[in-house]
């Protein structure tokens, strides 16, 4: 059968076989199929990636906290010795590091030298710096690594007592055990870009947020009456544990200006919250929010690590920023 005359002309220049004298044709000549892109919409594999090293922040920010003021707090001389509390929980499980004990303080120094408690916290702490800080470098983990940096964070927790009972700490935790699920199960190679996690950790991460903003908005409306007569501002700059130069200067501000601030603290804190779960348009709108309000906070506090409160609450902040900014 003929050929049409347009098939004609393509196969006398090209060949039957799209070719001229057996060569292939022109790259800009051929015929492009259509190339799959290396991230695929829907993988989160760069929000992953930049959520791993924020959380590998977080550690490596208490970690470090915690090789410098663990002794003095719960060493050997220490205010609070995490030795005698541990004998403490030890009695009560009739003498015995049975399952009462671990249940009570679940924590890998029951397992350790008690002899010097210094060296072993200080061992617990440099292990897990040393942990976070790769994972923090190279944006390489796996769910073994990521499961022992909550469990040796979760030890420094279970003995520290009152230093430890900050919400603070409970976040990180939380934080830090969903960044198990974020991870491959033994490979050390970076998060596979066409591999998406599973909703569950995704909703589970939107969850955490929600929780807490809301959590801290509620709390302030049903404790202190100030939050509620809007006066709370007037005079939270000269009571916060460190303040910088800048709050010398909020502090003065008119009253309106405090009204308004607790205000719009009130709004970022109870409301805005739910927008995570309207859509990627008013979660993004959340994210900004959520950007500006802890811009504002950290501009009038010193975040240096000189307190463990101070350390975490920077480093926690950084993670919520990252986060919504993807």
């Amino acid at each position: 059968m003929a050929s049409s005359g347009a098939e004609l002309r393509r196969r006398g220049k090209w060949g039957a076989a799209g070719e001229i004298g057996g060569g292939d044709a022109p790259e800009a000549q051929k015929p492009c199929s259509p190339s799959i892109p290396d991230l695929q919409p829907g993988t989160f594999w760069l929000t992953r990636l930049v959520l791993l090293r924020s959380t590998a922040f977080i550690y490596c920010v208490a970690f470090l906290v915690a090789y410098h003021q663990n002794k003095a707090l719960i060493g050997d001389r220490g205010l609070l010795p995490c030795k005698l509390y541990l004998e403490d929980v030890k009695r009560y499980a009739k003498g015995k590091v049975n399952l009462d004990a671990l249940s009570y303080a679940p924590t890998v120094f029951w397992f350790l030298d008690w002899s010097n408690m210094d060296a072993a916290l200080d061992g617990v702490a440099l292990g897990g710096l040393a942990l976070s800080a790769f994972v923090l470098i190279t944006a390489c983990a796996n769910m073994v690594l990521m499961a022992t940096l909550w469990t040796l964070y979760l030890s420094l927790v279970n003995v520290g007592q009152i230093w430890y009972s900050f919400g603070w700490e409970s976040q990180l935790l939380e934080t830090g055990f969903l960044g198990i699920f974020l991870c491959p199960l033994w490979t050390l190679s970076r998060l596979p870009k066409n591999t998406p996690p599973s909703r569950i950790i995704i909703w589970a991460y939107r969850w955490l947020i929600f929780r807490i903003m809301l959590g801290a908005g509620l709390i302030k409306i049903r404790g202190d009456r100030c939050w509620r007569a809007l006066t709370c501002m007037n005079y939270h700059y000269e009571t916060q544990p460190v303040p910088n130069p800048i709050a010398y200067y909020m502090h003065r501000s008119p009253e309106g200006f405090h009204q308004f601030e607790t205000l719009f603290n009130h709004v970022i804190e109870l409301p805005v919250p739910f927008l995570l779960f309207l859509g990627r348009r008013l979660c993004i709108l959340h994210g900004l929010l959520q950007i500006l309000f802890q811009v504002r906070s950290s501009m009038t506090t010193w975040h240096n690590g000189t307190t463990r409160e101070g350390a975490k609450s920077a480093a926690f902040q950084q993670c919520i920023i990252f986060y919504n900014l993807l």
